[in-house]
C-alpha cells in the first residue's frame, strides 16, 4: 500500500482494541460514520476487508498487521521524541504470559519498568498455542511461552530468547495426603483421590511416570489460577503447581510433596519481535534477566 494514511490506522487501531466502531469514535471523540468512512478508505486502498463486521469487530490477517505496524511506529515516534527532547507520550506494549509465570516470578520483572512509568504494558494471559499465534500475528510484541524448537525461529519472524525452567512438583496437604494417601502415594489411591488438574497432558505423564498410571482418574478441571491453588490448599484435591508458588507451604509443612524426587520441568522461552526502541529494549532486558533470577538453568 502506498502512502499508508496514519490517521485512518489510528482508526483501525482503535476499533480493534474497543471491539466496536462505536466504542471507537468514543475513544477518539468523532463521530461513528467518521470511523466508518476512514476504515472504508483504507479498505479501498487495500483493495481487501481489514476489519471483519460483527460484535466483536474483528481484524482480518491483513487488518492485524497493519494495526501491529501502527503500533510499531508509534513506538519509534516515541523513541526519537526522547532523543529530540521532547514531551513523551507513554506508548502501549501488549505483551501474552502463561499462567505459571504471572502468578510467580513475572510481576517481579515490573518494578523497573513502571517506576517511573515507561510505557502502558497490556499484560494477557495466554497458554502457549494461542500465545505463540497473537505473538506471530503481530497482536502482541511478545510472548512468555512453554517451549518451542529455536529452528523454528524464522529470519523475519519474532526471535526467541530462553528463560528457563519451571519446575511443577505434586503437592497436597496433610490432611489430604493422609486421608487418600495414608499408604503412599500409588496408583491404587490415586485412581480413588480427586485431583486438580490444568494441564491434563502434564498431570497424565507425571502420573504415568511415576506411578505407572494409564487411562482414567479423578480429577477437577481447573486453570492455573488461585482458584486451582485454593483447591489444593483446602484439601479439597492434590495437584501439580509450580514449585515457586508452593516452595513456602512446603517449608513450613502446610502441604507435602507427595512423590519427592519427581517433578515436570518446563522450559520457558522469550518470543519477541526485534523492534529497537528504548521501550521494547528495556522490556526484554528486564524480562529476561528476571526470568533467568528465579527460574532454573534450561
Amino acid at each position: 500500500m502506498d502512502n499508508l494514511d496514519y490517521r485512518a490506522l489510528a482508526v483501525l487501531d482503535a476499533v480493534v482494541s474497543q471491539g466496536s466502531f462505536e466504542k471507537a469514535a468514543l475513544a477518539l471523540g468523532i463521530s461513528q460514520s467518521a470511523v466508518s468512512q476512514r476504515i472504508k478508505a483504507l479498505e479501498d486502498a487495500a483493495g481487501r476487508l481489514l476489519i471483519v463486521r460483527g460484535q466483536p469487530a474483528v481484524p482480518t490477517g491483513l487488518g492485524q498487521r497493519l494495526v501491529s505496524h501502527h503500533r510499531n511506529v508509534k513506538l519509534m515516534e516515541a523513541s526519537l521524541d526522547i532523543d529530540l527532547g521532547n514531551q513523551v507520550s507513554m506508548p502501549e506494549i501488549a505483551l501474552a504470559v502463561d499462567a505459571a509465570s504471572l502468578a510467580t516470578w513475572f510481576p517481579l520483572a515490573l518494578p523497573p519498568l513502571l517506576s517511573p512509568p515507561r510505557c502502558q504494558l497490556n499484560v494477557q494471559q495466554a497458554a502457549t498455542g494461542m500465545a505463540l499465534h497473537l505473538v506471530r500475528e503481530g497482536s502482541v510484541f511478545g510472548c512468555v511461552a512453554a517451549g518451542a524448537d529455536a529452528s523454528e525461529t524464522q529470519a523475519n519472524g519474532p526471535q526467541l530468547t530462553p528463560l528457563g525452567r519451571m519446575r511443577y512438583v505434586c503437592v497436597a496437604t496433610k490432611a489430604f495426603a493422609g486421608h487418600w494417601f495414608g499408604d503412599g502415594f500409588s496408583m491404587e489411591a490415586a485412581r480413588l483421590a480427586p485431583a486438580v488438574v490444568s494441564d491434563r497432558d502434564m498431570m497424565s505423564g507425571f502420573l504415568h511416570e511415576v506411578l505407572d498410571l494409564r487411562g482414567a482418574y479423578p480429577h477437577h478441571t481447573l486453570p492455573l489460577s488461585p482458584a486451582a491453588s485454593e483447591c489444593v490448599s483446602g484439601s479439597l484435591a492434590y495437584g501439580l503447581l509450580p514449585w515457586q508458588q508452593v516452595s513456602a507451604a512446603l517449608n513450613d509443612e502446610r502441604l507435602v510433596d507427595l512423590a519427592p524426587g519427581h517433578f515436570v520441568d518446563v522450559p520457558l522461552y522469550w518470543h519477541a519481535w526485534n523492534l529497537d526502541t528504548p521501550f521494547t529494549r528495556a522490556l526484554s532486558e528486564q524480562i529476561i534477566a528476571t526470568a533467568r533470577r528465579h527460574l532454573l538453568p534450561v
